[in-house]
Formats: structure tokens, C-alpha cells, sequence
């Protein structure tokens, strides 16, 4: 496994690269049948879905059986890394790599400090008021309705919010109004549409309770290394036919014309660095048995519930 820094031009950091290459299949797997999803930590069912008939949205089921890989974060550790998203990208990826619970499977992947869940806020919304709507309700079951915001990308928690009168939330809270709050590792998968909360329900809680912006570390799939030379010259043939291109046209209408570099130079710098950033979808493996498995796994895990969907 190969780890790179991924930043832009002006030096800024954007997220840690992870390149895997001798995992074939993660210990948090998506399997699909059909329309319907099962999220399996191991032998563990996590989460249950169907997706709507009209692709509306997503009936799920959680089950509690979620654990976290990244081991609890010590306040000492907090202080040390507070401030430092590059740091704690690199703490994190270690549990990543390490776990076998972990989603990781081969391919490239970023762990970015840049989550658009940051960029969607107004600025007449609080904080707390923001980051409680973006939280999908229910449990433990619920609808992720794909229409109910002109943003997608929702947060579901795989386990229940905990109250801000929690003890863990508390402790948080006073990272939170210190500044040392450690992230919130968020997974987007594809086939929900949405962000599932890895680790730090509890610092989600804490924000919220102190009404100030979480930090964040987004997972995502990137393009795969089989692709990305492939890419990589498509996007320099396309700067290469915009300097021709433009070169022509000097040619004809004079210096009024821009200079090819000077318009092309940007766009080739947003391609490339869209290769090592842009979230590419989740892999889901299918589900051995189809959907009579999947309706077996759905029938013991909401036993009694009666959960419509099953």
C-alpha cells in the first residue's frame, strides 16, 4: 500500500492518497441484490436497504452491529494533532490500512479534509441547525429520501446519535469549544447516496451540542491506477488540441485572440488534479444467494419488528 499527500498547485493539502493493492475484498463490504443492499462488517449485517422502484430514496435498517476500527482517540492525541488535518489524516489511515473492518479494498482512494457537507451551509444557518439537518432520522429504520434537499449526500449514522448530555458527547464538547476536536470519518457510498459516519458519532454530537463546524475526513474512491495513465493522456491531448486550436485562431483574427496556454493551462491543472480527487462510485460486490439471502439476513435481523421493506 502506497500513501501520497495530494495537494494543489498553491501548496495547499487536500487529502491523503491511498493506493491498495492487496485487498480483494473489504471487511465493510457493500453487497447488492438486485434493488436491495446489505452493508456487512465481516459476518455482520450493518445496514439493510432497498432502493425505491421509482428511485426515490432508500428504505433502511440498521442493526447495531457496527463497531468502530479506529480505537478511541485519547485527549492527549487530540491536543497533539489539533489544528492538523494532514496529521490526523495520516493517524487515521493507519486503522484503515490495518483493520480488517475496515471498507478499504484495492484500488486508490482519498482520505480529504475537503467534504462538500462543508461547503453547503448558509450563512444565516447555524452550525448546529445545519449539521442536524443534514442527519438522516430513524432507528432503526428509516428513509433516505434522495428529493428532500437540493443537495445530496446526507449523513447516516450506523449506530444511534448519542444525546448531548452523554458522557462521551461532554468530554467532546470541551474539545469542541477548545479547538481540538478531533474528526468525523465519513464514508460516501454510491448506492445510498449518502455519507455513513465511520468514526466520531460522539464528536458529530458534541458540534452539534456546541454549534460549530465538525472537522471532517471524507473517504472516496478515486480513479483506479489501471485508468488513470489513460486519463492522464487524454487530458494532456486535450491541452494539446486547445494550444493548436487557439494557435489557429491567432493566426487569423491577430493578438486579440487569448492565449492558448493562458486558457488551457488552467483547465488541464482542474483534470489532473480531478484524477487524484473526484469520488468515483462505490464497488458492491454481489450478494452470494441473491435476494433469498437477502430476505433470510433482513427476516432475522428485524425479527419481530416487522420492518415493511424485509
Amino acid at each position: 500500500m502506497q500513501r501520497n499527500d495530494v495537494t494543489r498547485d498553491d501548496g495547499t493539502w487536500v487529502g491523503l492518497s491511498l493506493d491498495v493493492r492487496d485487498r480483494d475484498q473489504p471487511g465493510l463490504c457493500v453487497f447488492s441484490a438486485g434493488r436491495r443492499l446489505l452493508v456487512s462488517q465481516r459476518s455482520r449485517p450493518v445496514l439493510l436497504a432497498v432502493v425505491d422502484e421509482h428511485l426515490d430514496g432508500v428504505d433502511f435498517w440498521r442493526t447495531d452491529a457496527y463497531r468502530s476500527f479506529v480505537p478511541p482517540l485519547r485527549a492527549d492525541t487530540a491536543r497533539a494533532l489539533a489544528g492538523s488535518p494532514e496529521r490526523w489524516a495520516h493517524h487515521i489511515a493507519r486503522y484503515l490500512v490495518d483493520s480488517p473492518e475496515s471498507p478499504l479494498h484495492a484500488g486508490r482512494w482519498l482520505l480529504s479534509r475537503e467534504s462538500p457537507l462543508q461547503r453547503w451551509r448558509h450563512a444565516d444557518t447555524s452550525h448546529a441547525a445545519y449539521w442536524s439537518s443534514m442527519l438522516v432520522e430513524g432507528h432503526p429504520d428509516g428513509y433516505i429520501d434522495w428529493f428532500e434537499h437540493s443537495i445530496a449526500y446526507e449523513v447516516l449514522p450506523l449506530r444511534p446519535m448519542p444525546a448531548a448530555d452523554d458522557s462521551r458527547v461532554k468530554a467532546y464538547r470541551k474539545q469542541a469549544r477548545e479547538g481540538t476536536l478531533p474528526p468525523v470519518l465519513l464514508w460516501w457510498v454510491s448506492g445510498l447516496d449518502c455519507h455513513l459516519i465511520l468514526d466520531g458519532h460522539a464528536r458529530l454530537a458534541a458540534a452539534i451540542a456546541e454549534s460549530v463546524d465538525p472537522p471532517v475526513l471524507q473517504l472516496q474512491r478515486t480513479v483506479p491506477r489501471d485508468d488513470l495513465a489513460a486519463r492522464t493522456d487524454e487530458a494532456v491531448g486535450f491541452y494539446e488540441n486547445e494550444l493548436a486550436r487557439f494557435a489557429e485562431l491567432r493566426a487569423v483574427h491577430g493578438p486579440t485572440v487569448p492565449d492558448g496556454a493562458a486558457t488551457a493551462g488552467p483547465q488541464l491543472a482542474r483534470l489532473l488534479q480531478d484524477l487524484h480527487t473526484k469520488e468515483q462510485l462505490t464497488w458492491a460486490w454481489p450478494l452470494p444467494g441473491g435476494e433469498a439471502v437477502w430476505h433470510r439476513i433482513s427476516r432475522e435481523a428485524t425479527a419481530g419488528h416487522g420492518w415493511p421493506a424485509a
